[in-house]
């Protein structure tokens, strides 16, 4: 079996404050839900208004708009991370660059979002998460690729 000594670059720690911008923008999601939660009068463990409920109260309309912006976060959250950790032992300043956008732009998306008006999702620059997650995506696709190849080479 081969040992593999990983050196990490200089600029890593700004790959993990990064991967932790997103920790905290989940965080603010959860309060933000939370909130939309106890205003729309939406009791545990019911995870979202019904549409009954939603069309009857703009509350229950933003709190399920809220609640979706948050679930997508987690949804993509997992994937991203890997992500901006492989892309950043090659290329640190990318990977954090695109880990500070995706937090920026995930904000962008629940501010939008919660408004009551799904639509606005993507309005006012939501959709940079949308771009930085593409990104880093095919980043850390070439950086696998680049890897592997130093590896048999």
């Amino acid at each position: 079996m081969a040992v593999v000594t990983m050196v990490l670059p200089d600029r890593y720690p700004f790959v993990v404050a990064a991967a932790m911008s997103t920790f905290c923008v989940s965080i603010w999601q959860s309060l933000l839900v939370s909130s939309y939660r106890k205003k729309a009068g939406i009791a545990y463990p019911q995870a979202y208004a019904e549409k009954t409920q939603a069309d009857a109260s703009v509350d229950a309309m933003k709190f399920n708009c809220a609640q979706r912006a948050h679930q997508n976060t987690i949804e993509h959250i997992a994937h991203f991370l890997l992500g901006i950790f492989v892309t950043g032992v090659r290329y640190p300043t990318v990977a954090a660059v695109l880990g500070f956008s995706f937090s920026l732009g995930r904000v962008m998306y629940t501010l939008g979002y919660s408004s009551g008006t799904p639509d606005n999702r993507f309005k006012n620059g939501g959709v940079v998460a949308l771009v930085s997650n593409s990104c880093i995506v095919l980043a850390s696709l070439w950086t696998t690729g680049e890897m592997i190849w130093d590896y048999f080479n």
